[in-house]
């Protein structure tokens, strides 16, 4: 508690709580986004959404982050204005969006609560829930991105140069821990309770992660005003517009950014389909396959901040990525060809998908600017969301068009194999960012601690 007064800005217990502390905004945040994975076929039968439905549900999120480039603004919002009126401006969003969406699947509104009327007087084809709830998903997506990148830069302030890759990999075990918290939670709230009881929990958390990020802004505010009052005067070179030409200009950060979305695209709207193909090709209930497909998020509970403890101390970052990316693209083959258990595959994508994010994401300061870091990190979110836009869209219609009529198993083999399709690409962008490292001398494969 002493060194708590004395110097916050140089305490390591400080820094780890603060980790704890916005590692929670990050959990409650990937908990509501993963939390509808396992309610797809209730979402179905009680609101009659069909598999394109869902798909558009899923995919909303992303609209603002790549249409209106929402997490690149924000990049740049909090480049130009500072991580604390910025991260609350977009929790705050988040959890409106978080709360409207629970609204719109509430029994109060579905007799003709607030805004029903309105709702049901424009575009007819589409439910007035479904409208209701995708205004949600569309504010909650507006936050939700941009919040991650204010973690991203919050880490980078409180530890650089001291365990950043670990930091990170911590940071990727919150979001982890919330994915598998909605996958354990989600369907049993459903089942217990009802539908709307368990979007509701998953909004409660959210606002809940608001006064978290809160409880934050005041330890900040004590952190910038002892480090002014301690540190000499420095004078920081502004960030400029122009730098976002600079940014893109570099091969490396293109190659990582691609690697990005291919990747994620591979994992994200896999997950939302993932306890559907296991009902529809295992034969397994609601609950089992949320169980299964948590496994994934618990692995990387586990492995990625492991991960990340060993690229600080000994790098080979791109070889990871290299290596997370190939056993992503084997393990959405196993499930277009073969019948072999989701269990092990489960868990090696868990795997898979520690290597690549625990490399990834402290790597990106060694490709640009200090003053860059939280438009980078914005224009990677971007680039990111233009996948999480469109193949959870794409993932439904194919699952339409190969599955004419009501078919009591669904096929899902051409769907595994657009997911395969973004591994094998990961996997060339991977070996294109060694290639340039090599070539530039960026020191992605060096030690995250080495300076």
């Amino acid at each position: 508690m002493e060194e708590f007064k004395r110097k916050i800005s140089e305490s390591a217990g400080m820094r780890w709580a603060i980790l704890i502390l916005v590692g929670f905004v990050l959990s409650v945040n990937y908990y509501f986004y993963d939390a509808f994975s396992t309610l797809k076929d209730l979402l179905m039968s009680e609101f009659n959404y069909s598999n394109t439905d869902y798909g558009l549900f899923i995919s909303f999120y992303s609209i603002p982050n790549t249409f209106l480039l929402m997490a690149v603004l924000g990049g740049i919002i909090l480049d130009r204005y500072g991580i604390r009126r910025t991260g609350f401006s977009f929790v705050f969003f988040m959890a409106f969006g978080a709360l409207l969406t629970a609204y719109g699947a509430s029994d109060y509104y579905r007799e003709g609560g607030f805004a029903h009327a309105l709702f049901s007087s424009f575009l007819t084809g589409y439910s007035p829930e479904l409208k209701m709830m995708l205004l949600g998903r569309f504010f909650f997506g507006l936050g939700a991105e941009t919040s991650i990148v204010v973690v991203s830069k919050i880490l980078v302030k409180w530890f650089k140069g001291k365990d950043l890759a670990l930091a990170f990999g911590l940071k990727v075990g919150f979001g982890r821990l919330g994915t598998f918290a909605a996958l354990q939670l989600s369907p049993r709230l459903a089942e217990s309770a009802q539908l709307s009881t368990a979007i509701w929990f998953a909004a409660v958390l959210v606002l809940a992660g608001l006064l978290a990020f809160m409880v934050y802004m005041l330890l900040d505010i004590r952190y910038d005003r002892e480090v002014a009052q301690t540190a000499e005067p420095e004078k920081k070179d502004a960030f400029k517009i122009s730098d976002i030409g600079k940014i893109l200009s570099n091969p490396a950060y293109l190659y990582i950014a691609l690697l990005c979305v291919t990747f994620y695209s591979a994992v994200f709207p896999f997950l939302a389909f993932a306890p559907d193909l296991f009902l529809n090709k295992f034969g397994m209930s609601s609950v089992q396959s949320g169980e299964i497909t948590s496994l994934l998020p618990l692995g990387t509970l586990i492995f990625t901040p492991l991960f990340g403890f060993l690229i600080d101390r000994y790098g080979k970052a791109a070889t990871a990525m290299i290596f997370g990316s190939s056993i992503l693209l084997l393990i959405h083959l196993n499930f277009a060809f073969t019948d072999l258990p989701p269990h092990i595959p489960m868990i090696l994508m868990g795997i898979s998908f520690s290597l690549v994010p625990a490399a990834m994401w402290p790597t990106m300061v060694r490709l640009v600017e200090d003053k860059q870091i939280g438009t980078a990190y914005g224009l990677m979110y971007s680039i990111q969301n233009l996948g999480l836009f469109a193949f959870p869209i794409l993932s439904g219609a194919i699952l339409d068009i190969t599955n004419p009529g009501n078919p009591e198993v669904l096929n899902y083999m051409p769907t595994m194999l657009m997911f395969a399709g973004l591994g094998f690409l990961g996997v060339v962008f991977a070996v294109l960012l060694k290639v340039e490292d090599k070539r530039k001398g960026f020191g992605v494969d060096l030690a995250m601690n080495r300076k």
